[in-house]
């Protein structure tokens, strides 16, 4: 057993019983490092990465790499996910040198944790032009023994390079319709009209971008950016990359059809997919994006909460086949001969529905389920009934592992999605689900000081700081939560977080943003990256939030910071306008306002308070904030003054604090908001 057995990262824990010596990141593993003057192995990687596993399997488990590694390395083990301020550090560097990057990264770094050699996967043996980790390691050994200076030149050299790496410079200001239809110009250029999507394989769903184009449409009435978002959108929800049976998505593509994913499914893509659908919905009334939400939304709560009411970070690719090995995508695929198995006389039924074939879409004449059919006419019940027993059918195969460890940003961007899910279709559950979400981010990550935590594990806090995204996707959650529910409680939480932002992540000089906070530990950079990747970056999610507590509140500090922030994306969102999608939308909310929408009604089991407060939250007006309550109440800044009208419930629309006249009709307050 090494030093990994007491640490909360269920990827650690996976590497608790190999023979390797393991570290966690820590002060004590360079201690030793320095004491015993040998190299550091960093390796990093997450629960869910199907290539870690296979290393994992290969080299650490393998006695005889473990027992050369013991003799001549300190090795640390590091989740990404846990931290990602090392990630992003280290991966700038192997970036920079090798002009790639990705999971497991395998880094080597001298007892200063300055990096002098990188790489990611390393196989057991020679193959196709790669060394194999054992040649690796015997050559870093060698080198670090006979040619130290060299190497620790290298390291320094390294070093001074990065810390000259320079943020891109941002713009003075924030970004006007100019740039904002540059970007909309650089999108349709990048656009996959016969597929949907930007780009080619592997495709990533653009769940920031879709954002951007559905607000874009709002503000503008731009048909192209509403045809991209709901074009796009149907591609995805008709392929592979979504889960025909239980809902939710997939990592992404391998290819540029949707059709074969890799299986992993991540909280964070699902969260923002389902918020993704649900403003589709909103804008356009599609069944299938109304479908899509709420299937997305039953997974998030089905599959991944925790029983201390939190969400956990992912489902693995992998699972047993059946036969003891673990293989990708085992528990989702189908044959035409399972499927008989399963429906007897629906299964040429369900073939055709689903896209089934002898030959398969995937490995061994295995499908993976999607609805190719955009023509004819099936029965609804009976399609019904094959997807029910086929999930019931499936549910019985050995399921992927799930990785259960809780991160505060990821579980910020459920609450916002299931919030609004749950008001937009009448489902109380899924509301309910989002504030069990915010009651655990807030009993067990956020200290007496408003400072968060990175992550938990079965309610216990983990031992890392809160990065710059926590503290903007937990403000986003909190701001959509008060919205919805009319607790004020929530904007004053979401006031804490973004309050620390100001103080602690902020450059005061050029208002931009670091990942890390001011007295954070110190790496050999502080991480500043403002582009969106896979989820928000901490930098675009933050001056989101940071605008939004603005419009609700009427706070000048809260708003200037976030017209600051917005400057990146005015020289960014030109030119690589996938890249800083939600920076995009951000914007599209600072131009549009945001509206400010305060209800007023005499308490919250009044129906027309409550038709009221609906259409609010239906409105698609960019990063409009709703406030709701009754005219004497204290909980939103909003509502100060605001007053019944002849006694009847009323809405105010203001930008700037400054109100149209009041309505008291729904179909009023929706002219309104268009």
């Amino acid at each position: 057993m090494n030093r990994l057995a007491h640490e909360t990262s269920p990827y650690l824990l996976q590497h608790a019983d190999n023979p390797v010596d393991w570290w966690p990141w820590s002060a004590e593993a360079f201690a030793e490092a320095r004491r015993t003057n040998k190299p550091v192995l960093l390796s990093v990687g997450y629960s869910s990465c199907h290539w870690c596993h296979v290393m994992a399997h290969e080299s650490f488990e393998d006695q005889g790499t473990a027992d050369y590694l013991n003799e001549h390395f300190v090795s640390v083990k590091v989740d990404r996910e846990e931290r990602p301020d090392v990630d992003a550090v280290y991966m700038e560097a192997v970036q920079a040198a090798t002009g790639h990057g990705g999971w497991p990264m395998t880094v080597f770094l001298t007892p200063d944790a300055e990096p002098f050699y990188f790489g990611t996967y390393y196989p057991p043996a020679p193959r196709h032009g790669m060394p194999s980790f054992r040649q690796v390691l015997e050559g870093v050994q060698q080198a670090w023994t006979t040619r130290h200076d060299e190497v620790s030149e290298v390291a320094g050299k390294i070093v001074r390079d990065l810390a000259q790496r320079e943020i891109v410079r941002q713009a003075a200001e924030a970004p006007g319709e100019q740039e904002l239809a540059q970007a909309l110009l650089g999108l349709t250029r990048e656009y996959d009209p016969q597929r949907g999507g930007f780009g080619g394989a592997p495709k990533f769903p653009p769940s920031m971008v879709l954002e951007f184009l559905l607000r874009h449409h709002a503000r503008t009435g731009a048909e192209g950016a509403l045809q991209m978002a709901v074009d796009t959108c149907e591609r995805m929800a008709r392929g592979g990359i979504y889960d025909q049976l239980g809902g939710g998505f997939a990592r992404y593509s391998v290819d540029r059809d949707w059709i074969v994913p890799h299986f992993e499914k991540m909280l964070y893509d699902n969260a923002l997919l389902c918020r993704v659908y649900a403003h589709l919905w909103r804008a356009t009334g599609s069944d299938l994006a109304r479908r899509v939400a709420l299937e997305t939304a039953d997974f998030l709560v089905r599959e991944l909460r925790t029983p201390e009411g939190g969400f956990a970070s992912a489902l693995d690719a992998d699972s047993d086949d059946g036969t003891g090995r673990h293989v990708e995508g085992a528990y989702y695929v189908w044959t035409p001969a399972q499927l008989r198995d399963v429906l007897g006389d629906d299964a040429e039924l369900a073939a055709q529905y689903f896209g089934v074939t002898e030959e398969g879409t995937f490995e061994h004449g295995q499908s993976v389920l999607r609805l190719p059919q955009t023509e004819g006419v099936f029965d609804a019940e009976r399609i019904a009934s094959v997807r029910r027993r086929l999930f019931d059918a499936r549910a019985r195969r050995p399921a992927p592992g799930r990785d259960d460890k809780v991160v505060a940003a990821w579980n910020g961007l459920a609450v916002a999605a299931l919030a609004e899910t749950g008001a937009y279709f009448g489902r109380p559950d899924l509301v309910e689900a989002a504030l069990g979400a915010a009651d655990l981010l807030v009993r067990v990550h956020l200290d007496e000081h408003a400072r968060l935590a990175r992550t938990s594990k079965d309610g216990r806090v983990g031992p890392n700081a809160g990065v710059l995204e926590d503290y903007g996707d937990v403000a986003e959650g909190f701001l959509a939560l008060a919205s919805v529910t009319g607790e004020g409680v929530w904007l004053d939480f979401a006031g804490l977080l973004l309050d620390q932002v100001l103080v602690r992540f902020t450059d005061p000089e050029t208002g931009a943003l670091f990942d890390t906070a001011s007295d954070a530990e110190r790496l050999i950079r502080r991480p500043q990256d403002p582009t969106d990747n896979a989820a928000p970056s901490g930098w675009t999610a933050a001056a989101g939030a940071l605008l939004g507590y603005a419009a609700h509140t009427g706070s000048e500090a809260h708003r200037v910071a976030a017209e600051r922030a917005l400057g990146v994306v005015k020289t960014l969102g030109p030119r690589v306008p996938r890249f800083i999608g939600w920076g995009l939308a951000v914007a599209e909310a600072l131009l549009d306002g945001p509206r400010e929408v305060a209800v007023v009604g005499p308490g919250p089991d009044d129906e027309r308070t409550a038709a009221l407060h609906r259409t609010a939250l239906l409105g698609a007006a960019p990063g409009a904030v709703v406030a709701c309550g009754t005219p004497d109440g204290d909980e939103f800044p909003l509502l100060a003054g605001r007053t019944l009208i002849d006694g009847a419930p009323a809405a105010y629309v203001c930008r700037g604090f400054v109100c149209d006249l009041p309505v008291t009709d729904p179909e009023a307050l929706r002219a309104k908001l268009a």
